[in-house]
């Protein structure tokens, strides 16, 4: 049989043809039979445009139903789905898209004028597809679908996910079918499922919690997807009555508590909040708990490995760990040597399992360096474990820094202010900050007379995206350095920890 993810998904597709796979407030409902339906069409269509097994299908488009659709269909056609953030712009775009060669890039149809150059320059073919379904990609779909699916084995590729690098070159993270399905199969399981269970979907679908973890949860168990475009505390509270499952990240439960409205009577059907991306404060986490009734299931996970550990389903969730690896997962926390260290200690979390991906697309060397020789993947987060065996992450070896539930590396961001007019030299750093968890927070040394933040902020905005920008940019007249001439970012971040503490 083959491995395609498609195949697993499809059978609840066509057990449940009559049950509502996805409904959105502005336009309307799609059922099951409907999803296979649309998905039939544009997996027609990508192999009408040429697409093979193999071929990457880019896609930077607005949050849509027709976005699943066209997911499904690369599936499908055995092509390579690879998702880019909405908020990236031409300058970022452009590397994502020389390295990864796709057959096709899918937009938004305001970004055409903008993106036309570059894949023109590069080869790729451009279609667009807006949020309402409006764009010429829609426009020539066939009127019906019914080529079958490409057979797949375990070991290929369904998806490339680019993560940013500490040394400022982002890395294509290779995701296989097999990757993909049993981690599926594994949170439906242990998150305790069941017929019936309407998943209130707000996240983003070009990162793994939005597109993978939620999205196949749902599909796998034929449940009715609650399609809320982008997070909107409001509407949120609003439709929590209609759901039985939330997933988010904890700026979406630091937004939901300052709703007066939020309580138990809004929490009355639900069954169950997980929250993950980004650590969730204990604060947030005890004053959801009192004014909702529910317990948070916080979990861990990340782009190479998708869900990696998980507080249980039925047992004590506890307030800042990520609880304990999930089936068929080992996780081990380790010294810079790799050998693990005694429960209780800090150290390096590396983990092995069906779920840790395959490797850096092109960049087999890099590979290499990021695996143990027993197969073990080195995560870089700092972990540590109690007796019990519940594991909490405490800090992060790779200075990542995570903003809004999204990754932000300093030295992407250093090094673009570096190359900026009246910049000499930069330090970034997160800061705690009450509504994204972390703030990027950049400290600069001027090699001009007057200092602008607006002016630097200016020039860094159209090559990077919003969600990497400094919060705030500050000067200083020499960056603080240790004996070996190394910035202490550690001195920067106590000096100015309570930056935003009145956001």
């Amino acid at each position: 049989m083959s491995a395609n993810l498609y195949e697993l998904l499809a059978k609840s597709f066509r057990d449940h043809p009559g049950t509502v796979a996805m409904q959105s407030p502005e336009r309307g409902n799609w059922t099951y039979a409907e999803l296979e339906q649309q998905t039939a069409r544009f997996a027609d269509c990508l192999i009408d445009f040429g697409v093979k097994p193999g071929d990457r299908v880019a896609v930077q488009a607005e949050k849509s139903p027709e976005v699943v659709f066209l997911y499904l269909a690369s599936l499908k056609t055995g092509a390579i789905f690879l998702p880019l953030n909405t908020a990236y712009p031409p300058a970022e775009l452009e590397f994502f898209l020389a390295d990864a060669e796709p057959r096709i890039l899918v937009c938004d149809p305001n970004k055409r004028s903008m993106l036309e150059p570059l894949c023109t320059g590069i080869g790729i073919s451009l279609f667009t597809l807006g949020a309402d379904g409006s764009g010429d990609l829609n426009g020539i779909l066939p009127p019906s679908g019914g080529l079958p699916v490409i057979p797949r084995e375990g070991n290929d590729l369904a998806a490339i996910l680019y993560t940013s690098g500490t040394t400022g070159r982002s890395k294509g993270a290779m995701i296989t079918h097999d990757n993909l399905s049993t981690n599926a199969q594994t949170l439906h399981r242990q998150w305790g499922f069941v017929p019936g269970d309407v998943l209130l979907h707000s996240l983003p679908i070009y990162h793994v919690h939005g597109l993978f973890v939620a999205l196949h949860c749902a599909l796998l168990n034929a449940s009715k997807m609650i399609w809320i475009q982008k997070f909107d505390s409001k509407l949120v509270n609003r439709k929590l009555q209609e759901a039985t499952v939330f997933m988010g990240v904890p700026t979406h439960y630091t937004r939901l508590l300052t709703e007066d409205s939020f309580g138990t009577a809004n929490c009355a059907h639900m069954r169950l909040f997980i929250s993950g991306s980004a650590p969730l404060l204990s604060e947030t986490f005890e004053q959801f708990r009192q004014r909702s009734g529910h317990t948070i299931l916080e979990r861990y996970g990340m782009t190479e490995a998708g869900m990696i550990t998980s507080n249980p389903y039925s047992g004590d969730r506890l307030a800042g760990s990520v609880g304990f690896p999930l089936d068929g997962v080992s996780a081990r926390v380790c010294d810079e040597e790799g050998r693990e260290l005694e429960d209780g200690k800090i150290g390096t979390l590396e983990i092995k399992g069906p779920n840790v991906f395959k490797g850096y697309w092109k960049l087999p060397e890099k590979t290499l360096e990021e695996f143990r020789e027993d197969g073990f993947f080195i995560t870089g987060d700092l972990a540590c474990r109690d007796l019990q065996g519940y594991l909490s992450i405490v800090g992060r070896g790779k200075d990542l820094i995570i903003s809004g539930g999204l990754n932000v590396y300093p030295k992407e961001v250093e090094d673009r202010l570096n190359h900026l007019d009246g910049v000499q030299e930069s330090a970034v750093f997160g800061l705690p900050h009450p509504d994204f968890g972390e703030a990027v927070t950049a400290i600069i040394v001027s090699n001009q007379k007057t200092f602008s933040e607006s002016e630097i902020l200016d020039q860094l905005r159209p090559l990077m995206a919003a969600f990497k920008l400094p919060k705030r940019i500050l000067p200083i007249s020499e960056l603080p350095r240790n004996s070996m001439g190394k910035v202490q970012k550690n001195l920067l971040r106590k000096q100015h920890s309570a930056l935003y503490d009145n956001q």
